[in-house]
């Protein structure tokens, strides 16, 4: 993985897919974990989902978007997968985006065992109930899309194995087309096959074009579709493929559509999957990759939608770190764009420092998830210093006095709090210097003497989450269930919760997984 290289340039940009599309800032940078000598970016690149090369023979096994591995375990994504286009000329580590595919026509044995016979389809001998008409125009398009398969040529041997399989299977999606025009399982799988061809184009390729193979896929799925509105993987995968053609465009207004395009298809997916971190995550990139082509007046409602879609996937899974990681990008992008426009930052607003600390906790994160990858490492050397070190987050929380989970509202007080690998501290007042140069829990007991104050060992959590209650003053309210009884606060704000609640669930996150220790080195130094 290259090394981040300093260079000015524009805003970050996302990596949405499977192919990272790089973009400018204007300090260090680093480039994206995968691509086809991309440009290098000077702010940490998204993190997309992706998988590992795989056999040619695995890659038409059965496998739906809603049974997909969990991102984390990226040794298991690149199994039983149909990838997006992965036309890199230096392999990464870094998985590539999965498409899935969801329950195929023709099971795996039965492709296998037909192409070691080397025989054609074997068609059923019905009366179809379409009109000669009909046939012949299904034929037709069977045609066209079957001569795009049959001109691709892998780059290689294992390119030219695996689609060998493919283009027998696309024979005999095309047989049960022509049998039955309404059979979209078919449709789907064939617009599966066309898009896995696509990956064994040369990028120089003219006949048959990328972009060619893509939209005939993007026919497929739009036909699948009409004729399955439900069909959520589709759905998923289509956009996918929308995204795949809107990178060969750049920065144009026609690549604006087919991103505009793209977040629908994912929006639908997730309206028919709602369970799908993976379709969150690439919703967010579409989105992060939009609003870097739309007017400025339209970018930062765009972004603030991509940071949702990030927060959403990252609530449905806990230690997603893509999604982790990506938040903390989308998050320093617009720091990046705040302070760029100069405008002054009113009190509903998060300060360009803010934001800076919010992206850096992200990236720490995902590194204490996941302290392999080079890119997180990257992005790491460039944001630990926006840190409040040695805390992972400094803030304030209102609080009610020791002791008293129920008390008046007027005895509720604003204080500072501190959050790090062990522990959520409350700061007494007139300690707030002497506690911030401390770190462990026997340093803060001294400075605190005998006063009384809130502390949550991250050891003890049994669940975070928002509350609303009565006896809670107004406000974001902040309930932690401990093994020694729950703790109430509450944040200055919405947003400001979100961020709490998304700190204290990546901190226990990474004690659970046995990660503490590498967070505990990047908060101490």
């Amino acid at each position: 993985m290259p090394e981040p290289e300093s260079r000015d340039g524009h805003e970050p940009e996302p990596q949405p897919e499977t192919e990272p599309v790089p973009a400018e800032q204007t300090e260090a940078q680093l480039k994206p974990e995968s691509g086809s000598a991309p440009e290098p970016t000077p702010n940490p690149q998204p993190e997309t989902e992706s998988v590992p090369t795989e056999q040619a023979q695995e890659q038409l096994e059965q496998k739906s978007e809603s049974e997909a591995d969990p991102a984390v375990n990226d040794v298991d994504l690149g199994e039983t997968t149909v990838r997006s286009n992965e036309v890199n000329a230096n392999p990464s580590p870094t998985p590539q985006l999965r498409k899935d595919e969801g329950s195929r026509t023709f099971t795996m044995r039965e492709l296998l065992n037909g192409l070691k016979n080397d025989s054609e389809p074997e068609k059923e001998e019905a009366n179809s109930p379409y009109s000669p008409e009909q046939q012949q125009q299904h034929e037709e398009q069977n045609n066209a899309a079957m001569d795009l398969i049959n001109s691709v040529v892998g780059v290689d041997d294992e390119g030219r194995s695996r689609q060998r399989i493919l283009t027998f299977a696309a024979r005999r999606y095309a047989t049960a087309i022509e049998r039955n025009p309404e059979d979209y399982d078919a449709l789907y799988n064939w617009a599966l096959v066309l898009q896995e061809s696509a990956d064994n184009v040369s990028p120089d390729s003219t006949s048959p074009s990328k972009d060619a193979l893509l939209e005939e896929a993007c026919r497929k799925y739009d036909e699948a579709t009409l004729l399955c509105p439900t069909l959520h993987d589709a759905f998923y995968n289509w956009a996918i493929a929308i995204s795949d053609r809107a990178k060969m465009r750049g920065r144009t207004k026609e690549a604006e559509e087919l991103w505009k395009q793209a977040t629908r298809n994912y929006e639908k997916a997730v309206q028919l999957n709602w369970n799908s971190p993976q379709a969150l995550n690439n919703w967010g990139l579409a989105l992060q990759e939009l609003s870097a082509i739309v007017p400025a007046r339209e970018k930062q409602k765009i972004v603030r939608t991509a940071i949702s879609k990030f927060r959403a996937a990252i609530q449905l899974q806990f230690d997603f770190h893509r999604a982790i990681y990506n938040l903390g990008t989308v998050l320093y992008g617009l720091a990046e764009d705040t302070l760029r426009t100069g405008g002054s930052v009113s009190a509903q607003e998060v300060s360009p420092n803010e934001l800076y600390s919010q992206s850096a906790i992200y990236i720490a994160a995902a590194h204490a998830l996941k302290p392999n990858y080079s890119v997180y490492s990257s992005a790491l050397r460039l944001v630990r210093s926006m840190l409040p070190l040695p805390h992972l987050k400094v803030g304030y929380l209102t609080a009610p006095p020791m002791g008293s989970v129920i008390a008046p509202h007027n005895d509720w007080k604003r204080s500072e709090f501190l959050l790090d690998h062990e522990k959520l501290q409350q700061i007494p007042r007139g300690d707030h210097k002497q506690v911030s140069q401390s770190l462990s829990g026997r340093s803060v007991d001294a400075v605190n003497g005998d006063k009384k104050t809130i502390k949550v060992h991250i050891a003890d959590i049994i669940s975070v989450s928002a509350c609303a209650d009565l006896t809670l003053p107004p406000g974001a309210g902040l309930c932690i269930d401990t093994s020694h009884g729950s703790f109430y606060l509450v944040a200055d704000s919405w947003e400001s919760l979100d961020g709490w609640l998304d700190a204290l669930r990546l901190v226990y996150t990474i004690y659970v997984r046995g990660k503490s220790d590498v967070l505990a080195g990047i908060i101490t130094g």
